[in-house]
């Protein structure tokens, strides 16, 4: 009785063995992320929020509805922004004198609502066709 106990025991240990060392082979490793990766992405959480914050303001919504522009349409926009855009467009907006804010902020939708026109994403101005 002993030898198949043991036996049976010794099987089921190889088992064991076999399947838990299958198993740590199969596992998926998953990539570190570097720090530059990190930090460009911080940035560029950091710079949309700059935006959007500038967006909210009351003066800068009455202006942006005066020219013809919804609001919410500008909060699509910047949300497909690159990063670089996003983070170009934030450094724009912090170099500006206060007063100027709310032209400049104007001025930088303009030109981001020109441009997506012209690259055929929207259909806002008439003249860019």
């Amino acid at each position: 009785m002993t030898s198949r106990l043991r036996r049976l025991l010794c099987t089921v240990l190889m088992l064991c063995l076999t399947l838990g060392a299958a198993s740590a082979g199969a596992a998926t490793s998953v990539p570190l992320a570097s720090t530059n990766d990190v930090l460009a992405s911080q940035q560029s959480q950091d710079a949309r929020e700059r935006i959007h914050q500038v967006l909210a303001r009351d003066d800068v919504r009455q202006q942006l509805e005066l020219q013809g522009v919804d609001p919410g349409e500008v909060e699509d926009r910047v949300a497909a922004l690159s990063d670089a855009e996003a983070q170009q467009m934030a450094d724009q907006l912090d170099q500006m004198p206060a007063g100027a804010s709310v032209i400049g902020v104007l001025f930088a939708v303009f030109v981001i609502l020109l441009v997506t026109d012209i690259l055929g994403l929207t259909d806002v101005y008439p003249f860019t066709r």
